[in-house]
């Protein structure tokens, strides 16, 4: 099934099902008005959505209406908990090869993740603001997961069994503000706003056989003031599923239900699929040309994160977000 939170004044928003093809919704409030009460108590609400669904589908919800994307908050507009990882080596082997370091051996092994904030994230549509264009806006585009209760210690077995629902992400990063919050050795935290996400987040089974061995085998598109910047495989290049970041996530403790996993940039190491993120193409270029030449985002600047299924049909509804000045 495919659930949204549509805007309604509050902080939370309201649930709402979403057709299939996201062409209609209905309000969900008979059944749960919060994605998170749905979450909380998973087993007893998430079969009485599935029947709305199915009936939405169908086109016999007496009280459907057309969808907007427009009214969308993020799925979860915020959350217990927002940790990325990653989980897609060429992009860590490119970033650090742009800067003459060699990727360490440890990050096969042990998956890279930080805890980012949760309590404000951005619907698919909205306009993000920041101070400052010298401070090097850059979106990531993502998959991410929101899970169930997931216990410490969790096997990757568990790790994937945990998860309910699918989404895109769109993690801004500040790129030039990075080095200094890194040299602190303490973590991202300024270089990191709030994060964006796709107007719906799906159940595993709408992906049908995409959705394989912790990955999402589907090809994740990037537009950059409309110009097809990325056409990335998200999945044969994934070296670590989500089960595995799931299970390194829990290795000291438990996830609460509504914890958020993101996958890290979506990247190739074919240069012809493009990219996901900025940073990269900046790294590709001071590989080959020894400077980078791709400037970051402008105020004024739209990015398109969408993916689309084999039938061409939107799955998650499209991330479109437009870059403003603080202030204006």
């Amino acid at each position: 099934m495919k659930l949204a939170t549509y805007k309604d004044g509050s902080r939370d928003g309201q649930l709402v099902v979403v057709s299939r093809d996201l062409s209609t919704a209905h309000y969900a409030n008979g059944i749960a008005t919060r994605l998170q009460q749905v979450l909380d108590d998973w087993n007893f609400l998430s079969p009485q959505l599935e029947d709305l669904y199915t009936t939405l589908n169908h086109g016999k919800a007496r009280h459907a209406f057309a969808f907007d994307p427009a009214m969308c908050m993020a799925p979860l507009p915020r959350a217990f908990c927002w940790a990325d990882a990653s989980a897609y080596l060429n992009h860590v082997e490119l970033v650090r090869k742009a800067r003459g370091a060699e990727m360490p051996e440890s990050f096969r092994a042990d998956p890279l993740v930080y805890q980012g904030g949760s309590d404000d994230f951005l619907g698919p549509l909205d306009d993000v603001y920041f101070a400052s264009a010298e401070h090097g806006i850059d979106f990531e585009a993502e998959v991410a997961v929101i899970t169930g209760d997931v216990p410490m210690g969790a096997t990757p077995a568990q790790g994937l069994e945990s998860i309910r629902l699918l989404l895109l992400a769109n993690d801004w990063t500040l790129r030039n503000l990075v080095p200094a919050e890194l040299a602190k050795g303490f973590g991202f935290f300024q270089s990191k706003p709030a994060t964006g996400f796709s107007p719906v987040a799906v159940t595993p089974d709408e992906l049908g056989d995409a959705w394989a061995g912790g990955r999402v085998h589907l090809t994740l598109q990037t537009s950059w003031n409309g110009r097809k910047v990325g056409m990335v495989e998200a999945g044969p290049e994934m070296h670590f599923h989500f089960g595995q970041l799931i299970t390194h996530l829990c290795k000291t403790r438990r996830l609460r239900a509504g914890a958020i996993v993101g996958s890290g940039t979506v990247s190739n190491a074919d240069a012809a699929k493009g990219y996901s993120c900025i940073a990269e193409k900046r790294a590709l270029e001071m590989i080959e040309h020894g400077e980078a030449r791709t400037a970051f985002m402008q105020f004024g600047d739209v990015v398109r994160i969408e993916m689309k299924g084999p039938d061409g049909q939107s799955i998650f509804g499209a991330i479109e977000q437009a870059v403003v000045e603080a202030g204006t």
